[in-house]
């Protein structure tokens, strides 16, 4: 016998990617490596304490990376010594 099929709806099926960061840290400046996993990371450095910098390398590697603006980025980096706490 034929029964009839139900469709599922609404379903996501997006797949979603994050950014990867991971921070080498200094007194003058801050090493950035950048990626999502597939593509190799890109690098830079800022100047140390800039904020403003760190979230233009991120933008920049998220569309590099073909990324939406709001995927998630997840970081890390050694805190040394002095125990500093980068994402106060």
């Amino acid at each position: 016998m034929n029964a009839p099929r139900t469709a599922l709806h609404g379903q996501d099926t997006t797949i979603t990617g994050s950014l990867y960061v991971a921070f080498e840290l200094g007194d003058k400046s801050w090493k950035l490596s950048l990626g999502d996993g597939v593509r190799a990371p890109s690098r830079c450095t800022v100047a140390a304490g800039d904020t403003a910098a760190v979230f233009t390398a991120i933008a920049k590697a998220k569309a590099r990376c073909h990324l939406a603006a709001d995927a998630p980025v997840c970081s890390c980096y050694e805190a040394g010594r002095d125990g500093f706490w980068l994402h106060r």
